[in-house]
């Protein structure tokens, strides 16, 4: 019996590892699929600093024609993750919030009230804006996209025949978005009705609500939107015991 994994790479892999050190079987149906997105900087832009949020947007940086440019730059990470993405991507200076968006927006009003404008590195489709929020605190924001998660349509060959197999114990749901593509690819699949009766846990209490609206019976939300609260849902859903 195995715990399925939808959330997208390289992140699918960190969790599947930490799966199996705690004695899980782990399987793998990354529901987003990274894409980049190309972008250009005019050449007269006076950009200050960056803001980042996510890894993925230094992915997407990668190779970009902008980037040298960049990389002379401060760069503000939301988290530490973030940060060492960005200084393994090429920036130097480089400031951690160490927290989530909140603690980064905080970090801005504390280090950066003089720094204008900012320029924003994020994904196509966003789950605040954080760009509005530091706009109405002062700060001149340019948002610049440089990546996109697609979604799979399809679930692996080895997913789909555990699932009619009945292998499969739970799934694990890290987004809206990932937990929405996964649904909609069990149905495709001809595996929906195996994988609605199994337990889904979710991330968040929005997460959670996806897998309701798609008909699963049982759902639950980690306490807390990290993943340690995750895997505490999960053993309270399938106690070591029971494995």
């Amino acid at each position: 019996m195995a715990i399925l994994v939808t959330r997208p790479q390289p992140d699918n892999a960190r969790t599947i590892a930490a799966l199996r050190a705690q004695g899980h079987v782990a399987l793998a149906a990354p529901m987003l699929r990274f894409e980049k997105v190309l972008f250009s900087l005019d050449t007269d832009a006076d950009i200050g600093a960056v803001i980042v949020t996510s890894a993925n947007a230094l992915r997407g940086l990668a190779d970009q024609p902008a980037a040298n440019r960049l990389f002379r730059l401060p760069v503000f990470a939301v988290g530490d993750r973030t940060a060492q993405a960005a200084q393994d991507t090429g920036f130097r200076d480089v400031i951690s919030a160490g927290g989530d968006a909140n603690d980064l927006r905080a970090l801005l009003a504390a280090r950066a009230q003089s720094v204008k404008p900012l320029l924003y590195l994020a994904g196509a489709d966003l789950s605040r804006d954080l760009a509005a929020e530091l706009g109405a605190r002062g700060f001149e924001v340019v948002t610049h996209t440089t990546y996109r998660m697609a979604p799979v349509t399809d679930l692996p060959d080895d997913v789909a025949g555990a699932f009619a197999a009945g292998q499969i114990d739970a799934v694990l749901h890290y987004s809206r978005r990932s937990a929405r593509a996964f649904f909609k690819a069990t149905g495709l699949g001809g595996v929906e009705i195996s994988a609605l009766a199994i337990p889904h846990l979710c991330l968040s209490a929005q997460v959670a609500q996806i897998a309701h609206d798609a008909g699963a019976t049982k759902v639950m939300a980690a306490a807390e939107p990290n993943e340690d609260a995750l895997f505490a849902t999960l053993t309270r859903a399938i106690p070591p015991n029971a494995r």
